[in-house]
């Protein structure tokens, strides 16, 4: 029952990874040339999820190597939580990247192409969606490897709702800053379930 599990996990990880990594390319680019702080935060999320949920994967290959090998007799579990750990990690510097962006935006604001990055922020949360429907996982499961890469595809959802909200915003109001004010709520959003995550996480390790 365990190995199943842990195969099933494995095959939802690994459809994820490549799917955000796609997306992640289209969005950098799109955000690079269309100007929007909020699209571009969202592909560089986006790519932690790439790092992250890769990491996660091969989290689970691990195990699947260890519970193979009969000399090893310690935690399989201590393993995934090890990795659920350092993705809350990695969430928490990617969100201080997303700050220290939309800061950078209000010192130096640029030109913002409205209809094409709301276009591609519309296409990333989709992808977000679908991602979320594949790491979907009963919460009575313990295994937070697979709850850090679940939380990672809803932080990226929240900084793609908050992308397009920004940029409808300011494309009908005419408030360019408001783009980067939605980066910078939805950095706070992904603190705080970082945070949850490696309290959660560094409980179990240390126990």
């Amino acid at each position: 029952m365990y190995v199943t599990a842990i195969e099933k996990n494995k095959r939802r990880t690994g459809w994820v990874v490549m799917l955000t990594a796609v997306t992640m390319v289209v969005e950098i680019i799109a955000g690079w040339l269309t100007g929007s702080m909020a699209l571009l935060a969202d592909g560089i999320h986006m790519g932690s999820h790439v790092l992250a949920i890769g990491l996660s994967w091969a989290a689970y290959v691990l195990v699947q190597k260890l519970t193979a090998n009969p000399s090893f007799t310690g935690s399989k579990e201590k393993v995934l939580t090890l990795s659920g750990y350092t993705s809350g990690l990695i969430l928490l510097i990617f969100a201080g990247m997303i700050v220290a962006g939309a800061i950078g935006r209000f010192i130096n604001p640029r030109i913002i192409e409205y209809r094409e990055a709301i276009m591609i922020a519309f296409i990333g949360l989709g992808v977000n969606i679908l991602s979320a429907f594949l790491l979907h996982h009963d919460h009575e499961e313990k295994d937070n490897n697979i709850r850090a890469a679940y939380l990672h595809v809803l932080a990226d959802a929240v900084t793609s709702l908050a992308a397009i909200a920004g940029l409808v915003t300011a494309m009908i109001w005419g408030l360019p800053y408001v783009d980067a004010v939605a980066a910078l709520i939805s950095s706070a959003v992904i603190v705080k379930w970082s945070l949850g995550l490696l309290k959660d996480s560094g409980r179990e390790l240390i126990s």
